[in-house]
This record gives C-alpha cells, structure tokens and sequence, in this order.
C-alpha cells in the first residue's frame, strides 16, 4: 500500500488543489479548510445548497498566498482581515477573521446573494468531535475531522456498478490510498506513514455533494453515485465512502508514493 494522490482544500467547499507532498501541523494538511464562505447570518456556504461554487478557480502560490477567480471575473488575492467575526459551522460557533474586501463581493455577485469569506487563525481552537476523539484535537473548517482517507480500490469498484464513472474528486479526499483490497478501509484503525501515525475513526457519511461534477458544478439528475452507494454501503449512520482521522498532531510531510504500514 502506498499514497496514490493527495488533495488539500483551502476554502471549504472550493476546489481541491492536489498537491505531491503534504505538510501536517497541529490543525491537519497545513493550509486545508482555513477559510470558509458564510451567509448573511454567518452560516456556513457549501456546494451542498450552491453547486455552482465548484466553478471557482482557486490558486495556491508557494508563499501560501490565495487567489481565487469567479467566472467572468479578475482573478482577486484572498486575505485576512482584522474584524473578528462569530461564525457557525455545523453546530460549532467559532471566531475566524473576515477577509479584506474585494473577494467576497465577486463571489456574492456571481452566487446572487451576499456571502463573506472569513478564515480561521491560530488563536481559535474548535475541537475536534469529543465522542470519537478523547484527545485535545483540533481541526479547521472541515466538517467534523482534519483527514478524509480513500482507497483507489474502492472507487474502482463503485465505477464498476455505475453506468459512467467519476473520479474521486467527487468524494474530496486528502489521502487516496492505492494497493488495498476495495472496502478494506472498514477495518483499518491505524495507519503509519513515515513516523506520523494516522488513527481512523469514523466512517464518512456522504451527502449530495458526491453529485456535483467538479468540473461543471452541476448536480446530477440521477443522484448519482450516491443512489448506486446507496445500494451497497448504506448504513444505520448514512452511506458511507473513505473514512474519517486524526494523526497524532506532530508536524510532519507526507508524499505521493509513501509507503503506508496497517497498524
């Protein structure tokens, strides 16, 4: 088994950027799902209501530096401001930074309503889910955990059940693991890559999202894959592809072609 590809996603519900190596910090991937989109009453924004989010390009320079470009628009940097802001994702209410203006006001523009960008600095802790993690963990914008790992596998295997294949783009990983049996995943509960030790937890539960075409943010009129998942992998907790961790919150890298160890 090996690291087939690897995929941070610094604007929550953006593109993904894959990337050949990959830095952990007390957070997670560095950079991923630091910056989030929320509405007028400071509720998170994602692909799950405003599909059409999967169209704007998002660039990451060496320095870290954002940029992102709205169709039809100048390309615009995206940076921190000084207002601090209470913001909402699931149920947690945190306190990020909204960002300086310009971006955000393309973004509004181009979605029809009013929406920010805000970003989470290193003084906000929001900790990881406590009835899967007893440790003090934390993580960014994610949904609940800082790594979603896959198995190549697996996809390959659900494409073999669909009448048109998709990509696993679809299911926004940060790790795709290559060389496992499809759905062995479900019995892995540590994984080592060099000297970081990777503890999965939970199952992911997938939503509408895995129907969006990342390529044209349009959602699927079949409800495909999830309707064909649905079949197979439906469980009491939702349908479930790749799975939910957490590392042992050392600073580290990790590589395309890393050899990964089961635990």
């Amino acid at each position: 088994m090996q690291i087939q590809s690897l995929f941070i996603y610094p604007v929550k519900s953006l593109r993904g950027i894959a990337v050949d190596t990959m830095q952990l910090d007390d957070f997670g991937p560095r950079a991923d799902r630091r910056w989030m989109l929320v509405d007028s009453v400071n509720g998170f924004v994602t692909q799950r209501t405003h599909p059409t989010l999967a169209n704007i390009g998002l660039e990451m320079s060496a320095s870290g530096e954002l940029e992102i470009a709205v169709p039809g628009s100048a390309p615009e940097v995206l940076r921190p401001g000084t207002v601090e802001v209470r913001v909402r994702v699931w149920q947690d209410w945190v306190v990020a930074l909204e960002a300086e203006q310009g971006a955000s006001q393309r973004v509004s523009d181009y979605l029809g309503q009013e929406v920010r960008f805000v970003y989470m600095p290193e003084t906000t802790f929001r900790r990881v889910d406590t009835k899967r993690v007893f440790e003090e963990r934390r993580v960014g914008f994610a949904d609940g955990f800082p790594f979603l790992i896959v198995s190549e596998a697996s996809l390959n295997d659900l494409n073999a059940r669909l009448e048109e294949s998709v990509d696993i783009r679809r299911f926004r990983p940060n790790i795709v693991v290559s060389g496992a049996e499809p759905w062995q995943e479900d019995r892995w509960a540590e994984l080592q890559v060099g000297g970081l030790l990777f503890r999965l937890v939970k199952p992911c539960s997938r939503c509408v999202m895995t129907t969006v075409n990342p390529d044209t943010g349009a959602k699927a009129g079949n409800l495909e894959p999830l309707r064909t998942l649905g079949h197979f992998r439906r469980t009491p907790d939702g349908v479930m592809f790749g799975m939910n961790a957490v590392h042992n919150g050392e600073p580290g890298q990790i590589a395309v072609g890393d050899p990964i160890t089961i635990i």
